[in-house]
């Protein structure tokens, strides 16, 4: 395989702190020999294990890129033991178009891995991560929030795995991010993921969803500041006692967790995010917009548990996600 066309202007063995970027050449009809240039931040002192942080993966999701570029702003080396490698915005063009996706090639960075260097600019980022950045890493965390589509309790994030003692480090460091809540994650399609890329690795993988909506709140900013510094220190990167609070932990154990619409129109969400619901409880009325007198179609809850995120924001399309359910454990 040929070598990625990325390079980076920060040196990841030296210590101290560098600013720069991943430089990746991108001719279009403004810039024929333009590069795109995605900040990076690389912090180190001494030897010690490699956290790697990143937002952005999708590009219309916040907290992620604001708690890593403040991070970046104040990180200090002496403060560290090991290094820390921070990417606010890992999918930059959607990061800057605030799309889900990139606006140059549709790619969503989150299903594209291993990537590939003689592919598209989405598929060149992702196996520069996949090839350099993620070998690097001993502990990796992907900021992620519902975007414009969804809205979610504000969780972190750990997978069931195979290997049951890389799973309890993950579920370690979950819990160390300490988000109000904390779950063991069903995805609808692993295939392709940042997440199964660093976990076949043999890493430990968490990831977050806080909030949503296509912005981001003071709350759950708050959140992403406070989990990463718990990580960190969990990590043995930096020194300090964890700030810790009450977690709800959650379980995904099926695919009934999951409410898909069956139906196009205009969403009449029931229950309110956090909420307690039972087996056949009413989550959702989905109303006909084309014409009146049409009475809305609903969608039950197929089991017990609690409301974990919902669509975003009124209008629903056939396929969509009306609802998400997980089971307090």
């Amino acid at each position: 395989m040929r070598d990625n066309p990325i390079t980076s202007t920060v040196d990841f063995e030296a210590d101290g702190v560098q600013h720069g970027f991943l430089k990746l050449p991108h001719s279009h009809d403004t810039s024929a020999w333009g590069s795109l240039m995605i900040p990076i931040t690389v912090a180190k002192k001494g030897n010690g294990p490699t956290v790697l942080l990143t937002g952005g993966n999708h590009g219309d999701e916040y907290e992620g890129p604001i708690a890593l570029f403040d991070l970046a702003a104040g990180i200090k080396d002496e403060a560290l033991s090991g290094r820390v490698i921070i990417v606010p915005g890992m999918n930059y063009p959607a990061f800057r178009a605030a799309k889900r996706t990139s606006p140059i090639d549709s790619g969503n960075m989150n299903r594209v891995f291993p990537g590939n260097p003689e592919g598209t600019i989405t598929d060149k980022i992702a196996d520069y991560f996949q090839r350099t950045l993620l070998p690097l890493a001993d502990v990796v965390l992907d900021i992620h929030s519902g975007g414009k589509t969804l809205d979610f309790v504000p969780f972190c994030a750990a997978h069931v795995l195979d290997d049951k003692d890389q799973q309890a480090r993950c579920v370690a460091a979950m819990q160390a991010f300490n988000a109000p809540y904390s779950i063991m994650l069903l995805e609808v399609d692993a295939t392709g993921m940042y997440d199964t890329s660093a976990e076949e690795m043999g890493k430990v993988f968490i990831s977050t969803e806080l909030g949503g909506g296509g912005s981001a709140r003071a709350s759950t900013i708050s959140i992403a500041k406070k989990g990463v510094a718990n990580l960190l220190k969990h990590a043995g990167v930096m020194a300090g006692e964890l700030e810790q609070s009450e977690t709800v932990n959650l379980d995904m154990p099926d695919g009934r967790c999951f409410v898909s619409s069956e139906t196009s129109g205009l969403l009449e969400i029931c229950v309110e995010l956090g909420e307690r619901v039972k087996a056949g409880q009413v989550l959702g009325r989905v109303h006909d917009v084309e014409r009146t007198g049409t009475p809305p179609v609903l969608y039950h809850s197929p089991i017990d548990g609690l409301f974990t995120a919902r669509h975003f924001p009124g209008l629903i399309a056939m396929g969509d996600i009306v609802a998400v359910i997980a089971i307090e454990v």
